[in-house]
């Protein structure tokens, strides 16, 4: 028995249809493994990515990127929130996820780092500058969110549909522990 990870890719359509363009098995995951799964999408017919949003996957933004030159890879913005609470207090973490809603909702670039820095200079940014420093780490994979219009960034700013699907999967999976091979998983 062997434990492994199965991958699965969400993506809508331009008529808002949500598909999954595969599930993939394997036993662990980097840039090679990444530059595989968006070479077979590619393989079968995936001509663009306008917006892939992702969570600090090691290797996906760089072979989404190989694949299609347009895309624009997103930070989901959720992760990024959880990675910048990770070493706030607890009682202190509503008041800064509050805080950084400026950031985020900013209407453009500009906007947002004066929020980051005025956030960066207040009492809880001087009590946890890790929020900030992590905000600035993910800058350039974070700023394409605010070039597009309220609605779109509703769609856009988390993996929350991926992991929704994930949850589900794992219901159905925890019924059956053990599969005799990969493709019986997918």
């Amino acid at each position: 028995v062997m434990p492994k990870a199965a991958h699965i890719a969400i993506g809508v359509d331009m008529d808002g249809f949500k598909h999954v363009p595969g599930i993939w098995v394997q036993d662990n995951e980097g840039a090679s493994f990444w530059a595989h799964v968006c070479a077979e999408m590619a393989n079968r017919g995936m001509a663009d990515a306008l917006i892939v949003c992702c969570d600090g996957l090691k290797g996906l933004p760089e072979a989404v990127e190989a694949t299609w030159p347009k895309a624009i890879v997103q930070t989901c913005v959720v992760h990024l929130i959880r990675a910048a609470n990770r070493f706030v207090a607890d009682h202190d973490r509503k008041r800064v996820c509050a805080a950084l809603r400026s950031v985020y909702r900013a209407p453009d670039g500009q906007a947002a780092q004066k929020a980051l820095g005025e956030f960066a200079e207040s009492e809880l940014g001087r009590r946890y500058p890790s929020v900030a420093a992590t905000w600035k780490r993910s800058w350039d994979r974070f700023v394409p969110f605010l070039q597009f219009p309220p609605m779109l960034r509703r769609v856009v700013y988390t993996t929350n549909s991926i992991e929704s699907l994930n949850y589900q999967s794992r219901k159905v999976s925890r019924n059956r522990s053990q599969f005799p091979n990969d493709q019986a998983v997918v």
